[in-house]
């Protein structure tokens, strides 16, 4: 698991990027100890764990070692770009909002690189999640997105779901706190390298959390 999180100072503001790598055996850490050679340790923060250990404990990993007021996460392998940043900054200007996720499914938002199986189980996974939760958002799936810091803290407090249904869970819990929510399309790329872990077991999981968050919020 590799997990960028930016202090979303970009552009004239002041930033930090937290790096969280679970082991990976892909030379990722070793990408960032030569970019932090570059940019230096005050922008480039390693933070690396010995294994995996899950997606909710890399967020509270790096929110410890967080200084600012914001925080920006986003996958590491690239397929969220970082130009959408200051997007996000914007349009979190513009409402106050707590929580601005990175939508797939509005404007001209979009997914590259799938193939047609990966598409319709997303489009199922978001269009059961919409029908049973209702969750006032319109890309529950995606992991995009940029937080109030305490309402990171927050949400991460409440979620107990692993894996993909993490991510649905804290939209979730945000619309049951009343956080406000605003979105921003963004084009997903699927990752030059390696692959995704979506088979299965991970299917049959998110099935599971998402009838138990029916049943519980």
């Amino acid at each position: 698991m590799d997990v960028l999180v930016f202090e979303p100072n970009l552009l004239g503001y002041h930033y930090e990027i937290i790096v969280i790598d679970d082991g990976s055996p892909d030379g990722t850490l070793e990408v960032a100890e030569q970019l932090q050679k570059i940019y230096g340790e005050d922008k480039i923060l390693l933070r690396p764990r010995e294994k995996k250990l899950g997606l909710g404990t890399a967020y509270i990993h790096g929110m410890r070692h967080a200084t600012g007021n914001f925080i920006i996460i986003m996958d590491a392998d690239l397929s969220h770009h970082p130009k959408f940043i200051p997007q996000f900054i914007k349009k979190q200007k513009e409402g106050d909002y707590d929580l601005v996720s990175g939508t797939r499914y509005q404007g001209n938002g979009g997914v590259y690189g799938w193939d047609l199986r990966r598409k319709l189980i997303s489009r199922g996974a978001n269009f059961l999640t919409q029908v049973l939760l209702r969750p006032s958002a319109s890309d529950l799936t995606g992991s995009f997105r940029l937080y109030k810091k305490k309402v990171l803290e927050s949400l991460v407090e409440r979620c107990v779901s692993k894996g993909y249904v993490f991510q649905m869970e804290m939209i979730v819990r945000a619309r049951q706190l009343n956080y406000t929510i605003g979105e921003v399309p963004i084009s997903f790329v699927d990752r030059v390298y390696g692959e995704s872990k979506l088979g299965g077991n991970e299917i049959v999981s998110f099935v599971k959390g998402l009838l138990t968050l029916f049943a519980t919020t």
